[in-house]
């Protein structure tokens, strides 16, 4: 299949200003994530779709590729959506600007969960055990069907087990972490944009929630490597220190 990789990153953020552009070991965090994304072998394409200018020019700086879009976007999927729209890609990989740490197996693996001629989306999950992460609603858990198609998404520890106490633990011991990693069929993508944000999507602020609100399906692949999203300085340094202990 002819798939691509966008990265949308934008400049403004509350917690970390240009974030995009902040060092890490030597190379900006926009870097790591092109590098991490270019490693991927069932891609065929790699471009960073930003509103600013700096970041476009860094990108080229390094010798990826970029466009500019509107900075008028809601949603990175908006922006990504302007990115490809002269396109023709079979499948467009949503990978997150702020993510260093993204290696190409998983993008591999979330493009051949499109394989399935049932699926419209792939995501990917890792399992967790940690009761902190279970009750902290800025970790988003799935819950999927047998055959590993998203039921829901949700920043509530789900599934609830009903009858706590000791037998609670089992609940940790199943439960998915989702891992912010997205392919979409083309034409998924686009219908996608247009349609208005879905009731549960307003409520848990998770744009996947749209799609499953619309009857498409995301078929979720278990993983076991995590990424560490930059959203604040202390998250780089979290970062760093992980790369630091495993080189």
């Amino acid at each position: 299949m002819n798939a691509c990789v966008v990265i949308p990153a934008r400049y403004g953020s509350t917690r970390f200003p240009g974030k995009p552009l902040a060092m890490l070991r030597g190379k900006p965090v926009i870097q790591h994530v092109f590098e991490g994304s270019s490693r991927a072998g069932l891609v065929r394409d790699v471009i960073v779709a930003t509103d600013s200018r700096e970041i476009f020019e860094c990108v080229e700086g390094f010798g990826g590729k970029a466009v500019l879009t509107s900075p008028d976007h809601l949603s990175g999927t908006d922006r990504i959506a302007e990115a490809v729209k002269d396109a023709d890609y079979d499948i467009i990989v949503n990978v997150q600007g702020d993510e260093p740490l993204i290696r190409g197996e998983m993008i591999d693996q979330v493009v051949m969960l499109l394989d399935d001629d049932r699926a419209d989306m792939g995501t990917l999950a890792v399992k967790s055990s940690d009761p902190s992460e279970f009750t902290n609603p800025n970790v988003v858990k799935v819950v999927t069907d047998k055959e590993g198609f998203a039921l829901y998404f949700s920043r509530a520890g789900i599934p609830y087990h009903r009858d706590g106490g000791e037998g609670a633990s089992d609940g940790f011991n199943n439960f998915l972490k989702h891992v912010g990693i997205y392919s979409y069929r083309q034409d998924v993508l686009m219908h996608l944009t247009r349609l208005e944000p879905a009731p549960p999507e307003r409520t848990e602020k998770l744009e996947q929630l749209r799609a499953l609100y619309n009857g498409y399906r995301i078929k979720v692949g278990i993983t076991e490597r995590e990424t560490i999203g930059v959203d604040t300085p202390e998250d780089l340094k979290r970062v760093e220190k992980w790369l630091n202990s495993s080189s």
